[in-house]
């Protein structure tokens, strides 16, 4: 029951922190400001390849977050913007797999008073081959991507908190103003959680996205148009919105609670992405049966991980691959490849 009540308790604070309120951020927290410790040696690498690879290793690290997004373009007659939406919080950021191809990291955050959330993942890839694209409510196909858009590109792909998909996109870093920026082509995206509570007037966001490393940290900058999506047609765009994610370096704040959350749960969490990609192959979609919220895969999975060290490592995949052949189902892709 108390770890039930554990998984529920981050849960509540993930939707507390990502519906726009300030509790994390104004709450009192000791930390100072530091330069980036990986930015430097990005200048120093030789070859794009590496500088590439530096600057997206150059995002690990512990931060104060803060979350800003504004509508901007009314683009439907009669639509009413609505109020800025602000946030923040702090968030270290783990390598969790590092190879010449493909760098997986692991956000997580740290309320203060030292309760863990797990929070989004971000995986990296040099010229995929292919990648998944948010198609319709719940519903996700993996196509391939054509080699003109990939040839010297990296592939970014972000999940849940449940490590179920959410978008990708795909760009090339350019390195050649002092600072490393990726630039995104434009993809779809699900309805973010920061609204899931609080709209139900659109269900799709067509963006762009933008990392830098810059001497302080990174940012995320988001090019929204929040859009009407009936099944994989689009009905009408509502705004546009400028989202600007401010990850600060830090240090003095207590980021110790998120490695043991980490050393405790990682090989569970492993498992986890094993079985998202075993129902993520190539040529097939992806459809989630759970509300567009998915809470009943996101609540149960952060109870599993509570109970990772009271569980071997059959009993994970057993608990994993039941609760996903619930709530997951396979379906064969419509054809056609990204970029063409």
């Amino acid at each position: 029951m108390a770890i039930r009540i554990c998984a529920l308790l981050s849960v509540a604070l993930l939707m507390t922190a990502c519906a726009g309120t300030q509790t994390a951020a104004n709450s009192v927290a000791e930390y100072r400001a530091i330069e980036n410790p990986y930015f430097s040696s990005i200048r120093t690498a030789e070859t794009q390849p590496d500088k590439d690879r530096l600057a997206i290793l150059a995002m690990q690290g512990e931060y104060r977050v803060d979350f800003h997004f504004q509508e901007t373009v009314p683009l439907k007659s009669g639509y009413e913007q609505r109020d800025d939406k602000d946030s923040g919080g702090y968030e270290v950021v783990f390598v969790v797999e590092d190879a010449p191809d493909s760098i997986v990291l692991q956000h997580l955050l740290v309320m203060p008073g030292g309760h863990v959330i797990k929070h989004w993942r971000q995986d990296w890839v040099y010229e995929a081959s292919e990648r998944f694209e948010f198609a319709a409510d719940q519903t996700w196909d993996v196509r391939p991507l054509d080699t003109e858009l990939t040839s010297g590109a990296w592939t970014q792909c972000v999940f849940e908190v449940s490590d179920a998909p959410r978008y990708c996109g795909t760009g090339k870093w350019n390195h050649r103003y002092g600072v490393s920026t990726w630039t995104s082509d434009r993809s779809w995206r699900p309805l973010p959680r920061r609204e899931y509570t609080t709209r139900d007037d659109y269900n799709a966001i067509n963006a762009e996205n933008r990392h830098t490393v810059t001497p302080h940290g990174w940012t995320h900058e988001q090019d929204n148009t929040k859009t009407v999506r009936d099944g994989r047609s689009t009905v009408e765009t509502l705004v546009r919105e400028f989202g600007f994610n401010d990850y600060r370096s830090i240090e003095g704040y207590d980021f110790d609670p998120a490695r043991a959350y980490w050393d405790k749960t990682h090989e569970y969490w492993t498992e986890v992405r094993a079985a998202w990609d075993r129902r993520m192959a190539a040529g097939s979609t992806l459809v989630l049966n759970t509300g567009v919220d998915g809470m009943d895969i996101i609540t149960a999975t952060f109870s599993q991980a509570e109970n990772a060290d009271k569980t071997s490592l059959v009993e994970e995949q057993q608990a994993i691959e039941e609760l996903l052949s619930e709530y997951t189902e396979n379906r064969a892709r419509m054809s056609g490849a990204i970029g063409n």
